[in-house]
This record gives C-alpha cells, structure tokens and sequence, in this order.
C-alpha cells in the first residue's frame, strides 16, 4: 500500500511528490513577505513569528526544513530565544534540517548554531539567489537522509581511519603522514598522552605496501626492563631458566610488516644500543643465539616525553633519536587544533550513542560553550570518557554540559578574554564553514558570508584557510 504522505495521484493518473514543506520563523513581517515569495509554487510555506507559533507549526506541518532568525520575541534584539526555539526543534524533530539567520555581525551565533545541530546559517540582508540555493541544499540534505539514515552529514575531514580533525593544525599532520606513508623511512611520532599517536602509526601502516602485512605493537614504558629485551628480540630455548623452547620477538613477527614502539622515550639505556645496531643492520640477535636473523620491517616509534630533553640528561642516545627520526610528526594537543575539540565530540557522540542505542543526540547551547572552552588535558582519550558518560546519563535528545561534568557557565577563559581574539577565531569558523558547504566554491562561499570575493581571498590568506578541497584533505 502507498504511503499517502509520501506520494499523491494527479487527474491524469500520473504520481507526483508531494510539495516540499518549509517553515519560516521571522518576527519581522516585511521579512516574513520576502521570504514567501522567494520560493517557486512546488514548496509549501508556512510563517512563524515567535517560539510558540514556531512549535505549533512544527507539530502541524512537519516541515523538512526550518530557517530560523535567533532574534525572536521577548528578545529580539539577542538570541536567546532562538537557541531555545532550536533546541526544542531538535529534541522534537531531530532529522529537520534548521538554517539559522543572522545578522552580519552575528557570526559567533552562527558557529554555535552549527555546533548545537543546525545544519546552516544564512546571513541578512536578504538575497533570494544565496537564500534559495541555502534552503535546496537543506532539502537535498534531508532527501538523503531519508533514503540512508546512516549517512553522515559530515566526514571526518581527514583520508584517515579513526582520526577526525578540521584544523589546519591536525589536516597538516595527516597530509605528511599521506606523503610518508608509501616510503619505508623511519617515523617518530610526538605529542601528548590521548592525541591519537598509536591512530596514526596505524595509519602510516595501513597507508602502505606493507599494509598487508603484520602491524606488532609493543609498550616500552609496560613492560619490565628485565622481559622488554626477550619480547623485542626473543630467545633461544635454554637461553634463561624457564625458557624451554624457541620464541620470535616483536621484531621478527612484524616482518614485512611495521613494528610500533610506543613510549620509546621509557627504553633503557642498555636496550637502546641494541636497538641502534638493528636498525643499522636490520638483524636481529635473539637472547641466547649467535646466528643473526635478517628481518624486512618498518620502524614507526612514538613517545609522549621531550627526546631532546631525554637526551641532555642522558638518558637517551642521541644516536638513536637520529635514527628513528628520519621524518618527526609532532601531534598537536586538543586545545591547540582550532575548532576540533567540538568537532571530534559531535563526532564521539554520534558513534557512540549508535552503540548505546542512544540515537539522535544532539549537544545543548551550554554543552558546545563547555567543550569549546575547556583545555581537554587528558585530550581524545578524556573526551571519549566524558562523552560516553554523557551518552548514558543525559535525558531526552540533548546533551549539557553537566552530563559532561564539564563547567556550564559558558565563561571563556585564559587568552580568549581577549575580545579581537574571540571575534578572529569566530571569523575563522565561519569561513572554514562557508568554504565547506559551498565545495570550496569560493564566489558562492563569498556570497553565503555576505563579502566580496577579493575579501574572502584575502581573510584566508590572513587565517592561513586552504581554499582547495584537495589539498585540505576534506
């Protein structure tokens, strides 16, 4: 049987889609005018002036898309009232697709609109063209969800399994990593505890001809100095009591693989000497042979400590950093990759409330102001807690920042007190968000930004914004 709101029959028998349904939300009548008449007789409009009329309507006509002015009654001057009304769209409507309207100096409303769940933003003055193609490709977006619900509106930014960034911090990473990873050169991989560095071993692995192959991992800060020697090289039977047969290292069960040696910066002193001469000679010596074995591996090594200063205390051989750092990747923090931290929680919490069977959670106003604002010491690995906490504990659709144990205040601290700051890296998003949604277009992303071309040229040279899809990775 045919579902009568999906398909109606017409007088010479033919089936015709039923009419797109758009609801505008807009105290300003004049505005609500020009808005109608900008869409052609085949989408059916309804008009909203205030938060309550909004909600009726939404539960009256069901629309596929809302475009919603944040500067509502009582506030119209502020947004308060819109962020409410778009949090109660998104917690009764999750798949409606919400595009914000601002005022030109309202980009820091537009970036925490995006971050809240709104799939766009359109900025006054009013244009007909820009604001017709914004709302078609909102329909386009909401088709294809229909179709796959499983369709991710927004890839992880990076060619990179598990890892997902969108600052040009994190992107530059990964596009050395593409560039190294079909050589054999020897990798060492900087950065703090829980920025990802095993992902992107992986990666250099995966990326490879040896992908294939083994991938052997070993910890050398967990294991006791007295075993790391036999789990690295292995051993002979008899070598030592206990050893009653023959076992292969770590080394010798990666070959023509990639051998990953986390926390190289905890090795001992001893070990690191027989390290060198392996990768000099690529033989190993197991504990208690005298017959080298030839092994074909790659070395990608990892720490989170400071080598250099490792090295001027002399606990690590300098040798042997110039060895496994033919080609260095030094992993940025969460608090120093601009704009990822929200990104990968929208990210964690998509995935993980698939395997909670929490579905359609979506992160509340003060939630993006506390994921945006704090340092994230633990970095990926203490949001992936706090997010899977959030997952379980929050009610309803919307995440907050107490479901997070995350500060709700929506404060900004530290160096972004600082007002011109605050305003250039709003300024910043709001590019690198026109660029996306235009396909890197740059006259229509100039004209969704309600800039010039050249003007937009030239704040992405200021930002050091690529401007190529290709080369951003995306």
């Amino acid at each position: 049987m045919e579902d009568p709101d999906a398909v109606k029959n017409t007088n010479k028998g033919h089936v015709a889609v039923v009419t797109r349904r758009l609801l505008i939300v807009e105290d300003d009548p004049g505005l609500q005018s020009q808005m109608r008449w900008c869409f052609s007789e085949d989408l059916e409009v309804a008009v909203a002036s205030d938060r309550d009329s909004a909600l009726a309507a939404l539960r009256r006509e069901e629309p596929d898309v809302v475009t919603l002015d944040l500067g509502l009654p009582p506030d119209p001057g502020g947004a308060t009232e819109g962020f409410a009304l778009l949090e109660d769209i998104l917690r009764l409507s999750p798949m409606t697709k919400v595009i914000v309207v601002t005022g030109r100096e309202d980009k820091e409303n537009a970036v925490k609109a995006i971050g809240m769940g709104a799939s766009d933003f359109y900025q006054k003055p009013l244009d007909a063209d820009i604001l017709t193609f914004v709302v078609n490709r909102a329909f386009r977006l909401a088709e294809l969800e229909r179709e796959n619900q499983a369709l991710a509106r927004q890839g992880n930014g990076t060619n990179i399994k598990g890892i997902v960034a969108a600052s040009p911090q994190m992107l530059g990473i990964c596009r050395t990593l593409e560039k190294v990873a079909p050589t054999d050169v020897t990798t060492l991989i900087t950065g703090e505890t829980g920025t990802g560095k095993e992902l992107l071993a992986r990666a250099l692995h995966d990326l490879s001809p040896r992908a294939g192959k083994p991938f052997a991992a070993i910890n050398c800060a967990a294991i006791p100095e007295n075993l790391l020697e036999s789990e690295l090289f292995g051993y002979e039977k008899g070598a030592f009591t206990g050893a009653t047969q023959s076992k292969k290292g770590k080394i010798e069960s990666a070959n023509g693989g990639t051998l990953f040696l986390d926390e190289i910066g905890d090795m001992p002193m001893a070990l690191q000497a027989k390290l060198l001469r392996f990768l000099q000679e690529r033989m190993v010596d197991r504990v208690g042979s005298v017959q080298p074995i030839p092994v074909d591996v790659r070395v990608v090594c990892a720490t989170h400590r400071n080598v250099k200063d490792l090295i001027d205390a002399g606990d690590f051989r300098e040798d042997l950093y110039y060895r496994i750092s033919e080609i260095t990747l030094d992993v940025p923090s969460v608090r120093e990759r601009d704009g990822d931290a929200l990104v990968i929680a929208q990210s964690l919490l998509k995935t993980l409330g698939k395997e909670l069977d929490r579905p359609n959670l979506s992160f509340a106003e003060d939630a993006v102001n506390a994921i945006s604002s704090y340092s994230w010491p633990g970095n990926v690995r203490e949001m992936i807690n706090k997010v899977k906490r959030a997952t379980i504990m929050a009610d309803g659709k919307r995440v907050t920042a107490e479901d997070l144990e995350l500060s709700c205040d929506g404060t900004v601290t530290g160096n972004q007190l600082n007002l011109r700051q605050v305003r250039e890296i709003a300024e910043r998003q709001a590019i690198i968000q026109a660029l996306r949604s235009c396909n890197f277009n740059m006259a229509q992303a100039s004209r969704l930004l309600g800039i010039t071309r050249p003007t937009l040229y030239n704040l992405t040279d200021k930002y050091r914004i690529e401007t190529s899809q290709t080369e951003t990775g995306t």
